[in-house]
């Protein structure tokens, strides 16, 4: 029994041995996001987080690191990315908070500002000052929800497409027209009828008449083939939103060694600079697309962004104090972003008011 016994502890370390080696040297990291890669921050997963840690950790590190990469909704659908993140059925999520309205009320403060700069690049250093300001925005996902914010994540500026032309507010009114989570409100406010969508939906929605319009991005309109069921494309410029973050479980994460540890954080330091850069140099290049395949493009004049901006002033200081009224610092951080825009150069057509 003796000689049993310590065989089978013999055969028991060595099993443990050969495991911790195993998963110290290779290590396998499932990154996925709901939306595909049409989209220009899933296409900055794929083609620089990915590639860029797999090469640094090679590089630098004894380990070897394999992603297994589902975007598109193959592994987890667009409202359902935060959970798949804290279950562990991922390990590095990308999403937008506009579908966790319920989760992370607060984190989608710039959709409570619109009007704000269409600068993506400025965006997501405005969005990043304010959550270096505020712990509480970055501390609600190890502290609710069991993984850590990696990086931010900013949209190129938005704008309003749709299936007809337009020149005013008034016209809009009672239009069916689409959106994601808070940003709905800019339209209701306008008198519109908002319908909550997401960019998978759009395509079909617009050509069978369930909506009319969309809140969107230019890069949305070209890669989702917008263009072909809506023809007109109108800068209004609602503001460049920084409401995407990409996550990874905390236990997973504590599990990688510091060296991978460091040079994930360091990848994804770079990454959310990328995605305002990025969409920052490709929103000329979208609008010049949209105008090529046929699409009507204008600009509103600064007076009609102003008569949406006015039918909107009293909204952020109602959700401030709604939010407020729960815990949230929701006052504190709104006009953290009002003042921190305007020290970056930005000047809001209405100056939001917050107690």
């Amino acid at each position: 029994m003796k000689l049993k016994f310590k065989l089978a502890l013999a055969a028991s370390v060595l099993g443990l041995a050969f495991s911790g080696s195993a998963s110290a040297d290779n290590i396998k990291l499932r990154i996925a996001s709901g939306h595909p890669a049409a989209n220009t921050y899933v296409n900055l997963m794929q083609n620089f987080f990915v590639p860029e840690v797999t090469k640094r950790v090679a590089e630098r590190t004894k380990h070897k690191v394999e992603f297994v990469e589902g975007y598109g909704g193959s592994m987890v659908k667009v409202a359902d990315t935060l959970e798949g993140v804290q279950s562990g059925l991922i390990d590095i999520g990308g999403y937008c908070f506009c579908f966790e309205a319920s989760n992370l009320p607060l984190n989608a403060f710039q959709v409570m500002l619109p009007f704000g700069t269409m600068s993506p690049e400025m965006s997501v250093k405005l969005a990043r000052s304010v959550y270096d300001k505020v712990p509480a925005l970055s501390e609600v996902f190890e502290k609710k929800f069991g993984q850590k914010l990696m990086a931010l994540i900013s949209d190129n500026g938005y704008n309003l497409g749709t299936t007809f032309p337009w020149d005013t507010v008034a016209q809009l009114k009672g239009q069916k027209l689409a959106g994601a989570g808070l940003n709905l409100k800019w339209l209701e406010y306008a008198g519109a009828t908002p319908v909550q969508s997401s960019l998978p939906e759009a395509y079909t929605s617009m050509q069978t008449g369930v909506y009319n319009g969309w809140i969107m991005f230019p890069s949305g309109w070209v890669n989702f083939k917008l263009h072909e069921v809506a023809k007109h494309y109108t800068e209004i410029g609602f503001g460049a939103i920084t409401w995407h973050g990409l996550t990874i479980n905390s236990k997973r994460f504590a599990k990688l060694p510091k060296d991978v540890q460091a040079i994930l954080l360091e990848v994804a330091k770079e990454y959310e600079a990328k995605t305002g850069t990025v969409n920052e140099a490709n929103y000329p290049k979208q609008l010049k697309q949209l105008a090529d395949l046929g699409v009507t493009v204008k600009k509103v004049p600064d007076a009609v962004r102003a008569e949406w901006a006015q039918s909107l002033k009293d909204w952020p200081q109602s959700i401030a104090a709604e939010l407020d009224k729960k815990g949230l610092p929701a006052s504190q951080v709104l006009k953290l972003t009002l003042d921190e825009a305007e020290k970056l150069g930005h000047k809001w057509p209405v100056r939001y008011q917050i107690k």
